[in-house]
């Protein structure tokens, strides 16, 4: 059973930073495509951040030179530091894996390709 738990958010004045956290259960986080998301109140949600199972990332034209994704397979561990943070940042975020068995890249995925989901974690930036 695939288990993602999100943690670290919380409530920053712009400019400040957080380190959101994501635990994942179940095996081989090593091999797969994980990413970031974020969704504000009345939007869509969207792609922040992706790492690849051989540690590329990619970024949102919005949050690149400020987020930084990182993972750590042995603990089973993906990690989001956000730095510089905005009003605009505000949202909930979400960690994500796709299905068993799908090793594809992350630059090939969209939204609906991920299938494990965690339950989120608030983060809200004021000005």
């Amino acid at each position: 059973q695939v288990q993602l738990v999100e943690s670290g958010g919380g409530s920053v004045q712009t400019g400040g930073s957080l380190r959101l956290s994501c635990a994942v259960s179940g095996y081989g986080l090593s091999v797969y495509c994980m990413g970031w998301f974020r969704q504000a109140p009345g939007k869509e949600r969207e792609e922040v951040a992706t790492s690849d199972s051989d540690f590329s990332t990619t970024y949102a034209d919005s949050v690149k030179g400020r987020f930084t994704i990182s993972r750590d397979n042995a603990k089973n561990m993906l990690y989001l530091q956000m730095d510089n943070l905005k009003p605009e940042d505000t949202a909930m975020y979400y960690c994500a894996r796709p299905p068993g068995g799908d090793y594809s890249s992350c630059r090939t995925r969209q939204l609906k390709d991920y299938r494990y989901w965690g339950q989120g974690t608030q983060v809200t930036v004021s000005s």
